[in-house]
């Protein structure tokens, strides 16, 4: 059974880098109610064809100043990626609170054929995530583990 619970928002604020040029764009969205990523539109000039195995980096249109203590997650769409091969190259992406250059989307194509995108094609969703910092201490010894330090596939299939 699914509590009713108050969600937490917070403000992402975004400026598009050419205000007259980015109308027909729309901001990144949720596109269902409970959706945790919000799609995010291409908003190259002309399309762009990624063949197989080849990564390009396309442009967002604009900028974000994101909450301190924050980040803002690059992420995959599915369908892209279950369909078409289509994916993030450095998945998830992270947009630091303190960044705010152009948003850009790295996408690789790992599929067989050449793929389209076209201006306004959704290409990603972006997620925002709290950030936990930590310290960092040096120690002559770690505590023991039954795992120690088995690594990969140790644990069988």
């Amino acid at each position: 059974m699914m509590e009713n619970r108050k969600e937490e928002t917070h403000i992402i604020q975004l400026s598009w880098l050419d205000p007259a040029g980015h109308a027909d764009l729309p901001l990144p969205a949720y596109h269902s109610e409970l959706a945790a990523g919000m799609d995010v539109a291409a908003a190259v000039l002309e399309p762009v064809v990624i063949g197989p195995g080849e990564i390009r980096l396309l442009p967002s249109g604009f900028a974000v100043a994101l909450v301190p203590g924050y980040e803002l997650q690059v992420r995959p769409r599915s369908g892209l990626a279950i369909k078409h091969g289509i994916t993030v190259v450095n998945s998830p992406g992270t947009i630091d609170a303190d960044y705010r250059g152009e948003v850009k989307i790295g996408l690789i194509n790992l599929g067989r054929e050449p793929f389209t995108i076209r201006r306004g094609d959704r290409i990603a969703q972006l997620v925002l995530a709290p950030v936990c910092r930590a310290t960092v201490v040096a120690v002559d010894r770690l505590d023991e583990t039954l795992r120690q330090d088995g690594g990969f596939g140790h644990t069988g299939v």
